[in-house]
Formats: structure tokens, C-alpha cells, sequence
């Protein structure tokens, strides 16, 4: 008998979703047997449908939201925003499907005519995290869709829920269902449809180590497109600013909004010597004030829980680890309740640890370092084989030039948080953080394929040089 994906809440336990596991072979036949008639339907037919998938979500707005904070622990207003960048996604594809893929006409010579066209890959996976299980897997979905791909599309089996409801929505739009598909699963799953014959591509969105080990069994399948969107373990550096408030407020919002479990979430916090102790204590005091509840709490919380209990005891475990290294406590990670995977934030100094340890830490756990010189901030900062979101508080705009040419990452903000990237700019990052392969805006690179064509309507051709007279 197939297993069973039950989804629960985090904030309370409760089972919210249960589904059969899927069959990767059945959903990628599917998905084989429809995309070719979804692709050769004009351009404009495929525009429209995912402007009805806008008026869709946008109908079951406020029901989506409730379903994704509930099972992700989201404050409602965080789940509110996710549904807004689902349904902005869809004006955003076009306008980068036209500006990066469009049809061109290019110069040649001889009265012939150069054309550049792009062509759809064919049947593409989507792997998405729980952390957006709505807006993340989307940015793949849409620009696929509209460049004429069929997909299927894996939820994580934390978030699977969310994952159907989306998938429901792009059919309600008229997306044939052989065009969209879901494979509900866990890991096993997941492999069988990365390791599928029948796909043309694999998007992913989610940990180093998984995108890691999809790197290495896509190396032997050049015919085959990698997008790999992963983690970073990224710096914030407060220098030279004198309003401590907003650098703290600016910090508070990089490392633990959505409760740490952002790719772009602030992980290092590297600060000039000097304004160590206020910067420390002002966002000791601001992290004392954030309230963390469950998603309809009234008033609103900062942030919820992680996502189940057993990524709070990894979390919990890692800040014990810290410790064992040298760490010096500031404020401990603590368990708010026992039985459910509620998290204080911590604060921890690393300036002195014996072991750095290069890893993304994914929750509410911020690491310290102080530095007496700018440029060993910048080294510190660039101190990680990830590479994928880095800011600077400053006042001082030739620091920043300093720092934008010096550091190591596809998001470089200035008195800005680390999260919180437009959908309307690339994302993505270098290292161990993707494979130069961005997405949002640039989504539509690796969603098509250029095709050139030297093009005459008659055939007119001579050996005009190296023929021996007739």
C-alpha cells in the first residue's frame, strides 16, 4: 500500500492534510502526453490562461493565505504577502518572457533574414522548499508554463498542502491538466522524479546538500537544464552609522523574519569594534520585544515557529555545537513550548571561536564577529564557500563602493536587509548558493532555449572560387 503524506500544523500539532503518495513515472507520462499541444498554441493563448491564474488566486486569496499559514507557521500578514508575489509573478513573466526570450529579427547578409526564436525544453520538474511553498515554486512554474513546457511539480512534503491548492488554481485557469502536475511525496519520490528519463529539465529550489547531489547526477546529462536555487550562510556588516536604531531594526528583519527560514536570511553579523556594545545591546533589547505566536494570533507576531519539532531540535543542537566552539552566548536559543517548535532567537559571539563552522543554519540563530578594520570585515564576510545575499549599514558611501566591489554575492544591498529580494530583479547567488543559473526575473533563460535561424524564401547559391573552368 502507498504511504501516506500527512501534513500537520506547526503551532499546533493538528493533522491539516493527508494525500497517497504519488507515482513519478505516472505523472511524468502525464506530462509527456500534453506538453507538445500546449506548446504549439500561440503566445498569447498561454499570456491569457496565466492572467487567469492571477484572477484565480486572486479570488481565493484570503482562504490560501489561511490554508500556507497554517501549515508553515507563518503570521497571517507574512502569508497575506506570499499570495501577493503569487499573483504578481504572472505580470512579471511576461514582461521578462518579452524582454528575454522574445522572437527577434537580426541583421544578415545577402538579402536573407536572421530570426532568433526560442523553444520550450519540454517536460520540466520542480522541486520546491517549505520555507515559500507557494511563491517559490511558482517562479518556476509560471515562466515554464508561458514558455510552453508541461511541469511537475514536487511540493515539499512538509508543505504538500499548499503545493495542491497551488496546482488547483493553474487549473481552475484552464492549464490543462496534463500540462500541470503534482507529484505528492517525500524524499523517495522527489529522487524518482529528478532521476526520470522522461524530464527535459529540473528546477530546484532548496538545501546545498540536496543541490549538491543533483549537481552531481546532472553531470553526465548535458541535455538536460539545472536551475539550482539554494542557501546561503549570508553576512550583514553594520559600519560607520551612527543611528544604531535602524542598523539593529535592519539586522532584526535580515536574520529573523519568517523566523530565520529564509535562503537570503542574515546567518553572520560582522560589527566595527566600536560600535559593538550599543549596536549588541539595542538589538538584545528590540529581539526581547518581538512577539512570536501562531498564525492568527491577535496582535500579530513577528514571527512562528519553525516548521516542525524536528527542525527545532536540529536548531537547538547546532547552537549547543556553536557553543562547544567557543561561541559565546548572548542570547540563548529558547523553547517556548516543549511539544511545539516555538523559538526565541539567539545571539551568539563568534569573534573568538576555535571553529567557524560554514554552514547555513536555517532559523533564528544569528552569529557575531567584531572587526577592527573594514577590510578584514570584508574578508570575514567573504569567509564561506556560499555566495548568495550580503548588505552593509553604513553611512559612509565609499565604504559601500568598498564593499560592493570587494564582497562575494548575487545580492549586494546597501542600508537595506538582506531579505526580501524583488521578483522583478535576477536572484541567485554564487558558490555553493546556485549555478549561475538566477531566477525571478531571469527564470525565463532557463524556462527556454535559443534557436537561430539564417532564413531566405528561394534558394540562390554559387561556388564563386576553388572550381575548375567547365
Amino acid at each position: 500500500m502507498t504511504d501516506a503524506i500527512i501534513s500537520y500544523e506547526p503551532a499546533t500539532g493538528a493533522e491539516l492534510w493527508r494525500a497517497e503518495a504519488g507515482d513519478a513515472d505516472a505523472e511524468v507520462a502525464a506530462a509527456r502526453s500534453g506538453w507538445a499541444a500546449w506548446a504549439a498554441l500561440p503566445l498569447t493563448v498561454r499570456i491569457e490562461t496565466m492572467r487567469r491564474f492571477g484572477n484565480v488566486v486572486r479570488q481565493r486569496h484570503e482562504p490560501f493565505a489561511d490554508l500556507l499559514a497554517r501549515e508553515t507557521g507563518k503570521p497571517l500578514w507574512e502569508a497575506r504577502t506570499e499570495i501577493d508575489t503569487v499573483i504578481a509573478k504572472v505580470d512579471i513573466s511576461i514582461t521578462a518572457y518579452a524582454e528575454r526570450t522574445a522572437q527577434r529579427r537580426l541583421d544578415a547578409p545577402m538579402g536573407s533574414r536572421m530570426a532568433l526564436r526560442h523553444k520550450p525544453h519540454g517536460v520540466l520538474a520542480v522541486l520546491g522548499p517549505y520555507n515559500f511553498p507557494a511563491h517559490l515554486p511558482n517562479g518556476h512554474i509560471v515562466p515554464a508554463l508561458l514558455a510552453g513546457n508541461a511541469v511537475v511539480f514536487k511540493p515539499s512534503e512538509k508543505t504538500p498542502a499548499t503545493g495542491a491548492f497551488l496546482v488547483d488554481c493553474y487549473r481552475a485557469a484552464g492549464v490543462p491538466e496534463a500540462c500541470i502536475r503534482v507529484l505528492i511525496g517525500g524524499p523517495a519520490e522527489g529522487k524518482a522524479l529528478a532521476e526520470h528519463p522522461g524530464i527535459d529539465g529540473l528546477l530546484f529550489t532548496g538545501s546545498a546538500r540536496t543541490g549538491l547531489a543533483l549537481n552531481r547526477a546532472f553531470a553526465g546529462k548535458p541535455e538536460k537544464i539545472l536551475a539550482l536555487e539554494m542557501g546561503g550562510n549570508n553576512p550583514i556588516i553594520v559600519w560607520d552609522t551612527p543611528d544604531l536604531h535602524s542598523a539593529a531594526v535592519l539586522v532584526i528583519q535580515s536574520a529573523f523574519t519568517t523566523a530565520g527560514q529564509r535562503c537570503t536570511a542574515a546567518r553572520r553579523l560582522i560589527v566595527e569594534d566600536r560600535l559593538y556594545d550599543p549596536l549588541i545591546e539595542t538589538i538584545n533589547t528590540m529581539v526581547g520585544r518581538l512577539i512570536v505566536g501562531s498564525p492568527h494570533d491577535d496582535p500579530q507576531p513577528f514571527m512562528g515557529p519553525v516548521i516542525d519539532n524536528q527542525v527545532a531540535d536540529q536548531l537547538t543542537e547546532s547552537f549547543l555545537a556553536l557553543l562547544m566552539r567557543g561561541g559565546r552566548p548572548i542570547r540563548h536559543l529558547e523553547r517556548l513550548q516543549d511539544d511545539r517548535p516555538f523559538l526565541m532567537p539567539a545571539i551568539i559571539d563568534m569573534t573568538n571561536a576555535t571553529e567557524r563552522p560554514d554552514i547555513e543554519l536555517f532559523g533564528p540563530i544569528l552569529q557575531v564577529y567584531r572587526e577592527q578594520e573594514f577590510d578584514a570585515a570584508i574578508a570575514t564576510a567573504n569567509d564561506t564557500r556560499y555566495g548568495l545575499s550580503a548588505a552593509l549599514i553604513s553611512q559612509t558611501p565609499s565604504l559601500y563602493d568598498r564593499f560592493w566591489a570587494g564582497i562575494r554575492a548575487g545580492i549586494v544591498n546597501w542600508n537595506r536587509p538582506t531579505n526580501g529580494a524583488s521578483s522583478s530583479a535576477p536572484f541567485g547567488g554564487i558558490g555553493w548558493s546556485g549555478n549561475h543559473r538566477p531566477s525571478a526575473y531571469y527564470a525565463a533563460d532557463y524556462c527556454a532555449y535559443p534557436v537561430v535561424s539564417n532564413e531566405a524564401e528561394a534558394a540562390r547559391a554559387n561556388i564563386g572560387i576553388g572550381l575548375r573552368d567547365a
